[in-house]
């Protein structure tokens, strides 16, 4: 049975009748048109569906919406503002950070997550000191907390890059 579900998308609120099963992924591409994130594997195992929920890097695919109603929910049709690009987009065009092009807002969002994660001092699987804060996010940090967003093409390096960029970029 359907129910009828306010959901806040990009700074935006949209009602929604659907069905409790309904998962996040699907309400963004079929139910409102925002074709951004992706559905690669549907499982969650390859973070082509990324958006962020008040900040935190959230695979869609495996996400109800029902349970997002009351959360702030940016996909990356949001990260831009007022017609110019959000700094990770633009390092990611600057640092050729695709190539297909179907994991980039998968890609994009989850880089946008994982920076604010490591401006917390959130520490990873390859942190030597979970003790202290992470004071570099190197080559290895990058790698480690990107792992669950994958590329076919192989645009591992451009994405470092670019997510190295923009970290700078927003020193």
């Amino acid at each position: 049975m359907a129910e009828s579900i306010k959901l806040h998308i990009n700074g935006a609120v949209h009602t929604l009748r659907i069905e409790p099963r309904v998962s996040l992924l699907d309400a963004l591409r079929e139910y409102l048109g925002m074709t951004g994130a992706k559905k690669g594997c549907n499982q969650g195992a390859c973070g082509a569906c990324t958006v962020l929920v008040d900040g935190e890097r959230t695979l869609s695919c495996l996400a109800l919406a029902g349970q997002y109603e009351g959360k702030e929910i940016t996909t990356i049709e949001g990260l831009a503002e007022n017609g110019t690009l959000h700094p990770m987009q633009a390092a990611f065009v600057e640092h050729d950070g695709f190539q297909c092009g179907y994991c980039t807002p998968g890609q994009i969002c989850s880089a946008v997550g994982m920076v604010q994660e490591f401006r917390k001092g959130s520490a990873s699987a390859v942190t030597n000191d979970v003790s202290a804060s992470v004071a570099e996010l190197s080559d290895e940090e990058i790698k480690e907390r990107m792992s669950g967003n994958l590329c076919r093409c192989g645009a591992y390096v451009g994405i470092r890059e670019a997510i190295r960029e923009a970290v700078e970029v927003a020193r």
